[in-house]
């Protein structure tokens, strides 16, 4: 899987974006720099409303990181990741969620881990710092990564 679909009209805007179009390739690089991810190395393309990452980085979080960081951004509803590699090893599918509402990040631990395991929920916050500045501050149409349970 490289194509990743997101919510075109929710997300963290960027500069003087009109809502109906993706930013341009430059100020998507720049916010996704920002997070001081590790992406130093990826390439950010913009085709109409899809955002294509290439390049590589160092392991499959950060990977995962930057399709979500790209992802929730005003004007984006596809980020295809096909050509962005990890270094440390193939990439592996990654799992994401869209926020609904009513959500919170402990009924979305529950769905994904098992009921009983809500209390993992700081596992999908910390999986999602920096986007995330507060596990209460999820909003409808974000995109989530859900990092596995080490058990």
């Amino acid at each position: 899987m490289s194509v990743f679909d997101f919510v075109k009209s929710v997300g963290v805007k960027l500069g003087l974006v009109d809502e109906e179009k993706a930013p341009d390739a430059e100020e998507l690089k720049k916010a996704l720099e920002s997070h001081s991810l590790g992406t130093e190395k990826v390439d950010v393309k913009v085709e109409g409303d899809k955002v294509i990452l290439s390049g590589e980085v160092k392991d499959q979080s950060i990977f995962e990181k930057a399709i979500v960081a790209v992802g929730n951004t005003l004007g984006v509803s596809k980020v295809e990741a096909a050509e962005l590699k990890v270094a440390e090893a193939p990439a592996k599918d990654p799992v994401f969620y869209t926020v609904k509402k009513g959500d919170n990040l402990w009924k979305i631990a529950e769905a994904h881990y098992g009921k009983g395991k809500g209390d993992k929920h700081t596992l999908i916050f910390e999986a999602n710092k920096p986007m995330l500045t507060h596990p209460d501050k999820i909003y409808p149409g974000q995109v989530l990564r859900i990092p596995e349970l080490d058990e």
